[in-house]
């Protein structure tokens, strides 16, 4: 494993995990007319806390797409779900809670599920799948499904929607995690030139500022223990099967690392959750006349 794709790709979960918190603060004041809506984007670039939060998030994007372009994506996106482990310390720093128990045993997991998944998979480039018809059935898929639960969230902003919508956005940053790959390899063979014929770059874009708007709804209308957990699950799993499934990534397949594989995944899933649901966590509530309001229409 390299070094340097193991220094981008934490650099990159510190910055998102930062990034994330700050943006959260900042959104759950929103009002939620603008649940789902650009205009939501709108209102919360005259916030400075979310610029400071966005500006983190894009920094921890621009260091991920350096690492995957220089890493296999199935390498990358597990350490990228780190990123909840530095959400968690700037919230324990904002609330002054302990780690205790609940904490420590979701760092260990979490930690414990990455080296293992890394060290028994031993991630490492193929050659990519070439046929466009794998390509359009995973990503098909994982933006179908994604659409899927944007429609149930938005049912439910109050109570399960959140976890859906943050959901959601994790399937589609995992395609972008993709995508970018696929962009890197276009621009390192043809230049810009290479890069913008494709729609790769476009397709990142797309599912950047789509992701963007179902977190920010996500956050603006639940508390962050609700949402991280969801989409850092779900981003790198996404982006695992998109690497293995059209982007070439290999991974060792006998029974013994598949188990280990397997386990080191559960443990991954099992730590953001127990760190997601971490008392640290923000836990801030809608503002009574917002949830009002909702009410009444």
């Amino acid at each position: 494993m390299s070094v340097l794709v193991l220094v981008l790709a934490v650099s990159a979960a510190c910055c998102l995990g930062f990034g994330f918190v700050l943006q959260q603060n900042a959104a759950e004041k929103a009002p939620l007319s603008d649940f789902l809506s650009f205009r939501l984007l709108l209102d919360l670039m005259r916030v400075p806390r979310w610029l400071g939060g966005l500006g983190l998030m894009v920094a921890g994007m621009v260091l991920g797409a350096i690492a995957l372009g220089k890493g296999e994506i199935s390498l990358v996106e597990p350490l990228l779900a780190t990123n909840l482990l530095f959400a968690l310390a700037l919230s324990r720093h904002q609330t002054r809670q302990s780690l205790g128990r609940q904490g420590w045993a979701g760092l260990v997991l979490l930690a414990g599920g990455v080296s293992a998944f890394i060290l028994a998979g031993e991630p490492r480039a193929g050659t990519a799948v070439t046929d466009p018809l794998r390509h359009w059935l995973i990503i098909g898929a994982m933006v179908g499904a994604a659409m899927v639960l944007t429609t149930y969230g938005k049912r439910s902003r109050l109570s399960w929607g959140p976890v859906l919508l943050a959901t959601a956005a994790g399937l589609l940053y995992g395609v972008q995690d993709a995508l970018t790959r696929v962009s890197a390899i276009r621009f390192s063979e043809g230049g810009f030139t290479g890069l913008f014929t494709g729609w790769q770059p476009y397709g990142v874009l797309a599912c950047g500022v789509t992701g963007l708007v179902l977190v920010q709804s996500a956050f603006e209308t639940a508390p962050l223990r609700m949402s991280l957990p969801a989409l850092t699950a779900a981003e790198p799993l996404a982006g695992i099967l998109c690497g293995v499934g059209f982007l070439g990534d290999r991974l060792r397949t006998d029974i013994g690392a598949l188990a280990w594989e397997s386990s080191g995944l559960a443990a991954v899933v099992a730590g953001i959750v127990l760190l997601g649901l971490h008392p640290a966590m923000p836990c801030g509530t809608p503002e009574p006349q917002l949830v009002t309001d909702v009410q009444r229409r």
